[in-house]
């Protein structure tokens, strides 16, 4: 339907033309007033109530950057070289005998001469700085970074040992080892529990259980995650992810790095 126009020439015009004129000395008392729509009774902002194109801009940009703040964090669980790399035994490295090209020896007592990745050096070190200034044992570098080989090989003795069966659930099969990224460490204290269940109640293997994500630690095989993860608890066995992504594990709660990520 057309808009209707307004013509003075018409009737109905002159008529709200005189009663205009005549308005101090009062019309003909019209009908009272219909009960606006819905959709007419928003106020339309006078101008004093528009905001200015700047704050208007400032607002938009407020609302991306809160959207962005808000957005799911992607991590990389596929490159082998990535720190939050996700192995375990559905997920092989790829290439399958991955060898990290930035192996350095940590300052740590280190009886087997196993290098970890220097991206992980320096929170590793301070750790074991921190854990001593606490007062409690120098920490000992157990296992680091071990090659395909090497796995391949032990995996293969407790397999003889032990049967595949029971291998496999405290044992990664070759390529499948968070050793074999460098970003994995078994810690000690010398107390006769080395790689024993018994670390967990040490007092290095608590304070590391509550300390370890401060340092970019994560505990990764407990005892509530092993239908998760397949292993039995290693309350020695460290993760290295970064200090952002191991702070957020703790506080998300998850038992698991496989939880945490969305992949269990």
């Amino acid at each position: 339907m057309r808009p209707h126009r307004f013509h003075p020439s018409t009737p109905l015009a002159a008529a709200l033309l005189i009663c205009g004129a005549v308005a101090l000395a009062g019309c003909a008392e019209a009908d009272p007033p219909k009960k606006p729509a819905a959709s007419d009774t928003a106020k339309k902002p006078s101008k004093k109530d528009e905001k200015p194109a700047a704050d208007n801009a400032a607002d938009d940009s407020a609302t991306d950057d809160a959207g962005a703040a808000n957005a799911p964090v992607s991590y990389d669980l596929d490159s082998p070289d990535s720190v939050t790399v996700l192995v375990n035994k559905q997920r092989p490295l790829n290439p399958i005998t991955f060898e990290p090209g930035d192996l350095v020896l940590p300052s740590l007592p280190n009886p087997n001469g196993q290098p970890v990745r220097q991206v992980m050096l320096a929170d590793l070190e301070r750790l074991a700085a921190d854990a001593v200034a606490a007062g409690l044992p120098q920490p000992i570098l157990s296992s680091g970074y071990r090659s395909y080989q090497l796995q391949e090989s032990l995996f293969a003795n407790y397999s003889a040992n032990y049967g595949v069966a029971a291998a496999d659930q405290f044992s990664a099969r070759p390529g499948h080892s968070e050793h074999q990224t460098g970003l994995a460490v078994d810690l000690d204290d010398g107390s006769g529990c080395n790689l024993q269940a018994c670390f967990g109640n040490t007092a290095l293997g608590q304070w590391l259980r509550d300390n370890a994500h401060r340092y970019g630690f994560v505990l990764r095989y407990t005892e509530a995650g092993t239908p998760i993860t397949g292993y039995t608890a290693e309350p020695w066995h460290f993760r290295y992810v970064g200090v952002e992504v191991a702070e957020a594990v703790r506080a998300s709660g998850a038992e698991t790095l496989e939880q945490f990520f969305g992949v269990a």
